[in-house]
């Protein structure tokens, strides 16, 4: 009797251990790990977050955990995991080193309030090595991860505040209750693929810029300088380039430039009248006279 007992209780042991396997891998609680021992966070009310100077990241000096804020996740660094959630006490989901966003990655030392003892001599103003504490297979599938432009640093995405108004038991532990605030409150777009996937967020819509109509119009064209040549110039951009043209004259214009009387000169053709006009009355002597 006593063994039947027995592997019915071993039966029942495995048949629980998955469930709390995958408990402990998608929350960070207060009872996780041995009994009696607290290893995760529990943050009754809202944390106290200020910005870390020069990323676009939020820390909680007052918390016991590596606690932080990025692209509209709180995020939690405990046992060489990272953790995530979009209320400020969790559920929280294990997220894979690989896709952790890359400034949570980079957020200096100094800002771990509970840093672990691999830590230590590590430079208080530069990132944990993960390169050298993950092994070089993680390096190699986050290159440059400790490298950016910081001229080019994202703003920080606003604090979501109104989950100050849900402190004790207040505090919506349901998922689905959680996002129903959620898209009552927070318009924001995350940026990161992570944080979209996390809060079911689409995608940021770009605006397409409308580029100008680049056809110039015939007055344009007329107008536009010609480019310059380069190499020798011929005779006739010499002569155009030198100022006025230095044609022969014409026999026209020979016979309009004669002195009336001489062999072969042409009189002018007479002015002509501008019609309805009237002579003046000293015109009329002149021609009487």
């Amino acid at each position: 009797m006593n063994t039947a007992l027995r592997t019915l209780g071993i039966a029942l042991a495995l048949s629980i251990l998955p469930a709390t396997a995958l408990h402990a891998q998608v929350s960070v609680g207060i009872q996780i790990g041995l009994p009696g021992v607290q290893i995760g966070v529990n943050m009754p009310s809202y944390p106290t977050l200020v910005a870390v100077p020069g990323y676009p990241v939020y820390y909680d000096p007052q918390a016991s955990a590596n606690y932080f804020f990025y692209d509209g996740l709180y995020w939690v660094y405990t046992d060489d995991n990272w953790y995530a959630s979009s209320w400020y006490n969790g559920p929280w989901a294990l997220t894979s080193r690989d896709y952790v966003p890359l400034f949570v990655l980079r957020i200096p030392v100094r800002y771990y309030r509970h840093p672990p003892g691999h830590f230590s001599g590590w430079r208080a103003d530069a990132p944990p090595r993960w390169d050298e504490h993950w092994g070089r297979g993680w390096a190699q599938r986050r290159p440059g991860w400790d490298r950016w432009d910081r001229n080019k640093t994202p703003a920080a995405a606003p604090l979501p505040r109104y989950q100050q108004k849900y402190p004790g038991d207040r505090y919506p532990h349901a998922v689905e209750q959680q996002r129903k605030i959620r898209s009552e409150h927070d318009r924001y777009v995350p940026r990161e693929a992570v944080s979209r996937q996390h809060l079911k967020a689409p995608a940021p819509v770009l605006q397409r810029r409308v580029e100008p109509d680049a056809r110039p119009d015939s007055r344009r064209e007329s107008s536009r300088e010609q480019p310059a040549r380069i190499g020798p110039r011929s005779d006739s951009d010499r002569r155009s380039s030198d100022g006025p043209s230095q044609r022969q004259p014409s026999k026209k214009d020979r016979s309009q430039a004669c002195e009336p009387g001489s062999p072969g000169c042409r009189a002018a053709p007479p002015p002509r009248k501008e019609p309805g006009r009237k002579p003046r009355d000293g015109e009329h002597n002149r021609g009487r006279n």
